[in-house]
C-alpha cells in the first residue's frame, strides 16, 4: 500500500498552531483521528473544535492510530518524541511523522524514518494570535514543505486545500529559511522601533511616531504587491540623491551608537534594489561609496 493521498491526521501537542490546523484541516474534509498534549485542557479544546477526534494520554497512541502525524511541539520535544515511538512493520511504510518547525531539521525525526515511516516538515509561514479568525486568516498565506516524493504530494494537497500556497525547500536549508524570514516579522518590528528612537531626538513619542508611519509602512507593502520590490523602493536612493544621502549619514554618525552602521546597511540593500530597474538612477556609485565610507568609520577600532 502506498501513502493515501488524503490521510487521516494526529496532533502531538496542541498548542496554537496546532488548534489552528486542525481546524483548518477538518473543515476541508480531514478527519483529526487523534491528539495528545502534555495539558489535557489543550488537547480537549483542539478535540472540540473537530468532530470524532481522540484526546489519548501518550504520543504513542497518536502514532498508532493516525496515519499522518504532526509534531506541534517546542524544539527542543521534537527529537526525544521522535525517538520515543514505534511503529508496526506492517503499517510503518504507510505512517508519516512531520514536524511543524520553521527551524529544526527534519533530521530530528530520523529515529521513526529508520522504521521506514516518512517524515518531512510542514512550516505555515503564519503568526498564530490563538484566536478562532486564524482558522480563516491561514487562507492565502505560504506552508513550507519538505518532504520525500512519497509524503511530499500528500503535503502539498493539503496546503492547497487550506488555500494556501506551497513552497518546497531542500534539505539542511531550515535554518537559512527560518532566519530569513525574521526580515517580514521581527525585523520589521526593528526598523519600525530604530524609527521610534531616532524621531525620539525630535521630541515625538511612540505613539505619535506609529501613527505617522504605520500608514506608510502600508502603503510600502501594497506598493511591494503591485510593482515588486525595486518598483516599490522610494525615498533618496530610488532618486540618486546622492547628497541627501550623505547628510543622512551624517546627522546619524553625529548622534554616535550604531544607528549609523544600521543605517548604511539598509541603505546598501536599496542601492541594490535600485540597480534592478530598467533604468536605474544615477549616483548609485557614488552613495555606494558614501555608504562604504560609514560602514568603515563605524567598524574601525577604537583607540
Amino acid at each position: 500500500m502506498s501513502f493515501p493521498s488524503q490521510p487521516t491526521l494526529g496532533f502531538i501537542g496542541a498548542g496554537r498552531l496546532a488548534k489552528t490546523l486542525a481546524a483548518a484541516c477538518f473543515r476541508r474534509g480531514y478527519r483529526i483521528a487523534a491528539v495528545a498534549s502534555r495539558s489535557a485542557d489543550s488537547a480537549r479544546e483542539l478535540a472540540d473544535g473537530v468532530q470524532h477526534c481522540a484526546v489519548v494520554p501518550t504520543a504513542q497512541q497518536v502514532a498508532d492510530i493516525a496515519d499522518l502525524v504532526f509534531l506541534t511541539v517546542t524544539d527542543s520535544a521534537i527529537a526525544p518524541i521522535a525517538a520515543s515511538l514505534r511503529y508496526a512493520h506492517e503499517r510503518a511504510g504507510q505512517c508519516a511523522l512531520v514536524h511543524c518547525s520553521g527551524a529544526s531539521s527534519v533530521a530530528l525525526l530520523d529515529p521513526a524514518r529508520a522504521q521506514g515511516v516518512l517524515t518531512g516538515g510542514f512550516h505555515p509561514l503564519f503568526l498564530f494570535s490563538g484566536s478562532e479568525a486564524d482558522v480563516e486568516r491561514l487562507a492565502g498565506r505560504s506552508i513550507t514543505i519538505e518532504a520525500p516524493p512519497p509524503l511530499e504530494p500528500a503535503l502539498w494537497a493539503l496546503a492547497h486545500s487550506l488555500g494556501c500556497e506551497a513552497l518546497s525547500i531542500p534539505a539542511g536549508g531550515r535554518m537559512l529559511y527560518h532566519g530569513s524570514a525574521n526580515y517580514a516579522a521581527s525585523f520589521v518590528l526593528s526598523a519600525l522601533y530604530e524609527n521610534v528612537m531616532l524621531w525620539k531626538h525630535l521630541g515625538l513619542d511612540e505613539d505619535a511616531v506609529l501613527a505617522a508611519v504605520l500608514p506608510m509602512l502600508e502603503s510600502t507593502i501594497q506598493a511591494a504587491r503591485e510593482k515588486g520590490l525595486s518598483g516599490a523602493l522610494a525615498g533618496p536612493v530610488s532618486r540618486g540623491d546622492a547628497a541627501i544621502v550623505q547628510r543622512q549619514l551624517d546627522a546619524l554618525s553625529e548622534l554616535g551608537g550604531d544607528h549609523v552602521l544600521l543605517y548604511a546597511l539598509m541603505t546598501r540593500r536599496a542601492i541594490e534594489l535600485a540597480r534592478r530597474r530598467d533604468t536605474p538612477p544615477p549616483a548609485l556609485d557614488q552613495i555606494d561609496a558614501a555608504v562604504q565610507a560609514a560602514i568603515d568609520a563605524a567598524c574601525a577600532p577604537r583607540a
